[in-house]
């Protein structure tokens, strides 16, 4: 290994907050039992969040952010990751507490990595990365609570994002009836091919008209939140469920006991930070099995350098990307 090497660094002191690309050497690496070669790593909502400089997320300075990470072995005092070995790596507290993968090396705990899947190269696991991971969880959690393809239309929101782009098509590929919603009407067609039989604009889904209404909808991923999250659970289904994972659109949410106790419709809260580790291994494996979007790394994916995050992370925060972009290091 070098003795220095790239990392993108945020730093907040007497002298202000700066954040560009600069060379760490590996006694600036927290403590870990594995040091990874970064190949990988990708760009999250959570990552542009990290990126400002009253940032909410990251809890201490100097930051490498980056809750996402794909790489090799390095070095490992942990028996499960020799060196070689390829590995993968999301949230904990990867870019915000811990530094994560906006680097050329990363140290970390032993138990925050799993192997890669079968099937899956370590470019396609940051093109899944966080945003598709969460997706997938959101999936696994609606089938858990009884969704099945041919129970009707499910609804995903901010559908041109990270989440959205891959709930859209994993959930088509699964065989089910996907609507999606979107406020840039230049995207449909970049839908329709991920596989959405059916589109709506963002101000179709903003608020709801009332506590309950029309019912249209099996199921909904949302990581939009706010109003649109209000309007899901308004308009979802007797007995179907509503997965939320994001706040895009809001942490606020203006609803009733109604669809509850009327329709008993479930709201199922997705966290994939602290996802147990035996729901992350099994479902990384989905991912490169039949959760494994068709159309990754050609439709979905974008690639930056270093150099390219701060554009991203501005652009990302402002609902201006579309699909995945993933940091080549």
């Amino acid at each position: 290994m070098t003795e220095t090497f790239d990392a993108f660094v945020l730093r907040n002191d007497d002298a202000g907050f700066r954040a560009g690309v600069e060379q760490l050497g590996f006694d600036d690496l927290p403590a870990g039992d594995v040091t990874v070669r970064v190949r990988y790593s990708s760009v999250n909502y959570k990552d542009g969040l990290a990126c400002l400089p009253e940032s909410p997320v990251v809890t201490a300075y100097p930051m490498v952010p980056g809750i996402d990470i794909a790489g090799t072995v390095a070095e490992s005092s942990d028996p499960r990751f020799e060196v070689g070995k390829e590995v993968v790596a999301i949230g904990r507290g990867l870019g915000t507490a811990h530094f994560g993968g906006y680097a050329e090396y990363a140290r970390l705990p032993g138990d925050w990595l799993e192997p890669l899947p079968p099937n899956l190269s370590l470019r396609e696991a940051m093109a899944l990365g966080t945003a598709g991971f969460t997706a997938a969880l959101a999936i696994q959690r609606l089938e858990e609570n009884g969704l099945e393809p041919g129970d009707g239309p499910v609804l995903v929101t901010g559908a041109t994002g990270g989440v959205g782009s891959t709930a859209v098509n994993m959930l088509s590929g699964l065989g089910y009836e996907v609507a999606a919603s979107t406020g840039k009407v230049d995207e449909h067609e970049f839908l329709r091919e991920l596989g959405a039989a059916q589109i709506l604009g963002r101000e179709d889904v903003s608020a709801p008209g009332g506590p309950i209404d029309a019912e249209l909808w099996a199921g909904a991923i949302d990581p939009v939140g706010g109003g649109t999250l209000g309007y899901l659970l308004s308009t979802t289904r007797y007995g179907g469920s509503v997965a939320n994972c994001g706040l895009t659109g809001g942490s606020e949410l203006s609803t009733t006991v109604l669809p509850f106790i009327l329709r008993g419709v479930n709201l199922l809260g997705i966290d994939s930070v602290m996802c147990p580790a035996d729901v992350r291994a099994a479902l990384w494996l989905r991912l490169g099995s039949d959760l494994k979007p068709k159309y990754l790394t050609e439709g979905i994916t974008h690639e930056v350098g270093l150099d390219g995050i701060p554009a991203v992370a501005g652009q990302i925060l402002a609902g201006a990307i579309k699909g995945r972009t993933i940091v080549h290091l």
